[in-house]
């Protein structure tokens, strides 16, 4: 049987609602849906890890002012701005979970869009099974490897300051991390895709200014599909949310979401 995943239409929205929209998906994937959508943010938006405090966010006085949200999903502070977002979610078992590891794979997919983007010089992966030759680091994804003289901060607050396996860097910068959730064996992912520096993060260059060059996201999305599809040969059906998946994405944003007994609950 042919696999088919759908994809929904771009939306920007706050960071309570993308959150339970992502949610949403997981659930919808428990179902047997394959989902994609890709999404930004109507205004700059913290978010925090599953298991952060939420002192964190005062941390820095750039950041603290920013409207915020908990995510579903594990890994750092993230300030999410002059990005392209994306979630995944697919159910268990073939051919959806089969073959490599989903965080490495979508890097590698979002890679070869920027490549195709004329990028390729630029974009390498921190490795996930470094091998030594010598004084040279080998990765086993394929991607040119990270240089170890571009070392991330020890226990830094912000996600984009750390460098986990598979990350992608552009010019030795982190542009591109993901994070994941399971749920009833079904499969979320979402990630942040840097591209422009944001006022708030002056530390964190995005591709723009790695790369010297300006992305337009829906050039970024178009590109990323394409790579999607040759990578994964599924058939992509352009859809919508379902009715009950709205109001699951409603009742998730009043009843989660943006109650403080979510995002204060560590």
């Amino acid at each position: 049987m042919e696999a088919v995943i759908r994809l929904l239409p771009y939306a920007d929205a706050d960071g309570a609602t993308n959150m339970a929209a992502d949610e949403t998906l997981i659930r919808s994937a428990a179902q047997g849906i394959a989902s994609l959508r890709f999404y930004g943010w109507t205004a700059a938006t913290l978010s925090l890890g599953y298991f952060q405090p939420c002192v964190v966010r005062r941390a820095d006085p750039q950041l603290a002012p920013l409207p915020w949200v908990r995510r579903p999903s594990g890994g750092a502070t993230l300030v999410h701005h002059h990005e392209l977002t994306y979630a995944l979610a697919l159910p268990a078992g073939s051919p959806w979970q089969a073959g490599p590891p989903w965080l490495p794979r979508m890097h590698r997919i979002i890679a070869a869009a920027l490549a195709e983007m004329g990028l390729a010089e630029q974009i390498e992966s921190v490795p996930d099974m470094p091998i030594r030759h010598g004084d040279t680091l080998a990765c086993a994804s394929g991607l040119r490897p990270y240089k170890p003289e571009a070392q991330a901060k020890k226990a830094p607050v912000l996600c984009f300051e750390q460098l986990t396996s598979g990350d992608l860097l552009c010019a030795g910068r982190k542009i591109v991390g993901s994070a994941q959730r399971k749920y009833r064996q079904a499969l979320m992912q979402h990630g942040s895709i840097l591209l422009k520096r944001s006022e708030h993060t002056l530390a964190l260059p995005g591709i723009c200014e790695s790369a010297g060059v300006a992305l337009p996201s829906a050039q970024v999305l178009d590109a990323i599909l394409r790579a999607f599809a040759e990578n994964t040969g599924w058939r992509m059906e352009i859809g919508h949310w379902a009715d009950q998946e709205k109001v699951c994405i409603e009742e998730l944003v009043v009843g989660k979401f943006a109650t403080a007994a979510w995002n204060e609950k560590r």
